[in-house]
Formats: C-alpha cells, sequence, structure tokens
C-alpha cells in the first residue's frame, strides 16, 4: 500500500477499517524496531515508557499484533524522547527510512569527524574575512562631523 492509502497496484481502495488496520499495524513495526534499534537503546518497554511519559501498557498494546488506537500526543510523547523530530515517522515509510538512516548516522549530518571540523573551520574563517571587509568598509564612509560610537 502506498501512502495515503492507494493500493500499489492502481486498483481499487481499501476499505477504511483496512486502512486503519494497516496504519496499526505500521506503527507496532515501526515502534518495535526504533525501541530495539534506537542509537542510544535497545530500550525496554518500561525503559521506553519511562523515558516518554506513557505507560507501560500503552506501549505493549501498541506493539501488539492488533495495535491500538494510539494518541497523537502519545506518538509524539515517544518520537520526542527518542529525538525525531518527526511523528510522520511512524505513518510514512519514507520517513521512517530516512530517520533511521540519520539515527544510524548516514544522514546529511554525518560524516568524517575531521571533514566537519574543516566545514566548520571554513565557515568560521569565512565569517571572520566578512567581518574585516565590513570593518573597513565602515571606517571608509565619510563622515559628517559627528562623533561615532559616543
Amino acid at each position: 500500500m502506498q501512502q495515503g492509502g492507494a493500493p500499489a497496484g492502481g486498483g481499487e481502495r481499501p476499505s477504511l477499517e483496512a486502512r486503519i488496520t494497516a496504519a496499526k499495524a505500521d506503527v507496532a513495526r515501526r515502534l518495535r524496531y526504533v525501541r530495539h534499534h534506537h542509537p542510544e537503546g535497545p530500550f525496554t518497554l518500561a525503559g521506553l515508557a519511562e523515558r516518554a511519559g506513557v505507560s507501560k501498557r500503552t506501549l505493549s498494546q501498541a506493539e501488539s499484533a492488533d495495535g491500538s488506537n494510539l494518541t497523537l500526543e502519545t506518538l509524539l510523547k515517544v518520537s520526542d524522547s527518542l529525538g525525531i523530530p518527526r511523528a510522520a515517522y511512524f505513518l510514512d515509510e519514507q520517513v521512517f527510512r530516512q530517520v533511521n538512516k540519520e539515527l544510524a548516522g548516514d544522514g546529511p549530518e554525518s560524516g568524517d569527524p575531521a571533514a566537519r571540523v574543516d566545514l566548520l573551520s571554513r565557515m568560521l574563517n569565512d565569517i571572520l574575512d566578512s567581518a574585516t571587509r565590513a570593518r573597513c568598509a565602515l571606517r571608509d564612509l565619510p563622515t559628517d562631523g559627528r562623533a561615532h560610537g559616543s
């Protein structure tokens, strides 16, 4: 099934009940995955529940085969507690894959630490160069006789 509940083959759209069941199964699978594969984990149900400020029973039901009707509040608490800024992580396969790559260190912010330090150093040098040019340009401005900086 594609995002939005449309079947991949372009046939008849599944019933709302079938889409809800599929979404619950996706949330359960993704919740189990992140609990076991998070860089700071693996987390027990009790550990993640405490970290997120939700009940262990709620998370257990969410991970069950039938799933449960999680509130948006619960999903946001769990995602926030794990440092996942996109709640769509639990609902959208593309976001799920992208966030997992980022958590594993394969995202845009990852890379060789030395290369990241070099990039930061170049950025800081560019800022300093721009500040020096701005200071020179301000110094060369004509004055109208008024005192500056007093």
